[in-house]
């Protein structure tokens, strides 16, 4: 492969000496923030530097900004102890906000830390083999994988997968636990200051994965950047069909990014996934933009090459044939809330937990209703896909006692929770995410409110329709296949997208732009109404749209009933993507 040239990031990863960088000097001065460099380097720790949002205007000129720290846990599959989730809860008050966030890819997020809390929140983690490491940076990300601890996917295995997976591409540098645990090593037994995988600037973006069970896209399996579908065929695990190339965000203004959904691969055998793995994720180090970070994920890559092209080099690595990808075929996402049978003698159950924020707000104390569960119970704790949690392990007396103690602190079960609110999804956004332009989580309960009592209005309160919210454009709370999304566009704005699939098998498209939060429910009531009279049955919100061609300007079968504002489309002779630098096929 020829020499390219590198991007600033790049440039830092290579200096860092696998991720040391001068952290530890810069921990023991009194500044309440980490030079450029070191901020760089410490997200693949699992810390992201911000500044407080909300009292930013307030600062008198030339003051320096409210530093505080997003502190992420990766939780492979997202299967936590009792003991775990009980130290997370505390660690929430001695180095967070008091609150817990649960996020789209099944891990935990403590907001609002210090400088100062950060070595003894990462040691404390740590003593419970929970790890910060590689949670966040141009790394394999946190393994998602269907939570559901149903005896079907308990035979199959897929969380123990999704650890074995979470450990072999966890960076092996000793600075994690020279840095924070003064050289102890409670997570992982491995660590040296070499990386014989990633290299010294690991990859060129983040990458995801996760594992679905089969019908069941729970975890939105065609937004990673590998999907790993099991086959099962009589209960028993045949292999895995694999998908690359997803991945949802995309940059305002920059029309050559863009979301896209994996394509099939290839299928492997249950002993054949790591080599596979390892061999995609190989190609994306060597071939991926290490100039241009927004065209640095994997699925410009793919984008760019073909998917054909890009098995080849797969063979050419792994040195023999790959066998074609099975047919796939879905028939729910469900986040598995409300109460379900767990095996012949247990159960578990799931909570909504809207926005997927753990907290205790007015009537409704969310976080002590868990505390005491667990504390009482002592259940397994699965965080889902949907930012919500499944409370596992529970005999059939205790599973009503759970209910009854957590309606007893405010908390509604599942059932009593109207649809649209309980399929929402958010991000942070502001005040602590510093890419966010606009609010989403601290709105979306409004916005949703406001759309279910339209729904109400029109006869049909109860369907259910999948609503997610972000702040911008970076799809954290996978926007792009919603059957509504909105996506910040500036403060009190977002672009409006509808048609999105209930499967997560399809983009939606972009309806109206720049459209003000009091205006949103009001933009899309004339599509909810042609939605009542003229679906099929058993039509979703997002199939009709597709059908009616709602916000689709090029369609021919386009309704005219909607007054809905369109986008012009993109202008192909303009659209130029960038080259993906050093891809060449070796």
């Amino acid at each position: 492969m020829t020499s390219i040239e590198h991007s600033l990031v790049e440039q830092i990863k290579a200096g860092s000496g696998f991720l040391r960088g001068t952290i530890v000097r810069e921990l023991d001065d009194e500044k309440p923030s980490f030079s450029k460099e070191n901020v760089v380097v410490l997200k693949f720790h699992g810390i992201t530097e911000e500044d407080n949002r909300d009292v930013r205007a307030d600062l008198a000129p030339g003051a320096n900004p409210d530093v505080i720290f997003m502190v992420r846990a990766a939780i492979p599959g997202g299967v936590l102890t009792t003991e775990q989730y009980l130290a997370l809860d505390r660690l929430a008050d001695q180095a967070g906000n008091g609150t817990l966030r649960l996020t789209t890819r099944q891990a935990v997020q403590f907001h609002h830390a210090r400088k100062t809390d950060l070595a003894t929140l990462i040691r404390t983690l740590n003593q419970r083999l929970v790890t910060t490491l590689g949670a966040s940076g141009d790394a394999v990300r946190n393994v998602m994988s269907c939570p559901a601890p149903l005896p079907d996917r308990a035979r199959v295995g897929l969380a123990t997968f999704a650890e074995q997976i979470a450990d072999h591409f966890r960076p092996r540098t000793r600075a994690y636990y020279d840095i924070w645990m003064n050289g102890e090593r409670a997570v992982t037994a491995a660590a040296a200051d070499e990386e014989p995988l990633y290299g010294r600037t690991y990859l060129p973006r983040k990458f995801k994965i996760g594992l679905a069970f089969p019908e069941d896209n729970c975890i939105d399996v065609y937004s990673q950047d590998v999907g790993i579908i099991a086959d099962v065929r009589s209960g028993s695990l045949e292999g895995f069909t694999l998908l690359v190339g997803g991945g949802l965000g995309r940059t305002h203004g920059r029309p050559d990014t863009f979301p896209r959904l994996a394509d099939p691969l290839c299928f492997v055998a249950p002993e054949d996934l790591l080599e596979v793995l390892e061999g995609i994720v190989g190609i994306q180090k060597d071939f991926g933009d290490r100039l241009d970070r927004k065209q640095a994920r994997l699925k410009y890559l793919i984008d760019h090459w073909g998917v054909d092209i890009f098995k080849d080099a797969l063979e050419q690595r792994l040195g023999r044939r790959l066998a074609a990808p099975q047919p796939l075929s879905w028939t729910d996402a469900d986040d598995h809330l409300g109460v379900h049978r767990q095996d012949a003698g247990r159960w578990f159950v799931g909570v909504p937990i809207e926005g997927g924020r753990i907290a205790d707000r007015g009537d409704v104390l969310l976080r002590t209703g868990l505390r005491a569960v667990a504390e009482r119970f002592r259940p397994g704790f699965r965080l889902t896909p949907g930012q919500n949690l499944l409370l596992t392990d529970l005999t059939d007396r205790e599973r009503v006692d759970v209910v009854s103690t957590l309606e007893d602190h405010g908390v509604l079960p599942a059932g009593r929770i109207p649809p649209v609110i309980l399929h929402s999804m958010a991000c942070p956004a502001l005040p602590t995410c510093p890419l966010a332009v606009t609010e989403s989580e601290r709105v979306l309960p409004e916005v949703t409110r406001a759309l279910q009592t339209e729904l109400d209005a029109l006869g049909i309160g109860e369907e259910s329709i999948r609503v997610r919210m972000t702040g911008c454009p970076n799809g954290c709370a996978r926007p792009q296949s919603a059957e509504i999304a909105f996506v910040g566009r500036r403060k009190g704005r977002y672009d409006v997208h509808v048609g999105g699939s209930a499967l997560g098998t399809r983009l939606n498209v972009l309806l109206a732009e720049n459209v003000a939060r009091e205006d949103l429910v009001h933009l899309l009531s004339p599509i909810l109404t042609a939605y009542r009279d003229d679906r099929f049955d058993g039509e979703t919100f997002g199939d009709f749209c597709l059908r009616s061609g709602v916000g689709d300007a090029e369609s021919a079968d386009r309704d005219e009933r909607f007054p809905i504002p369109t986008p012009d489309p993109i202008d192909l002779d303009e659209y130029r993507p960038s080259p993906i630098h050093g891809a060449t096929l070796p």
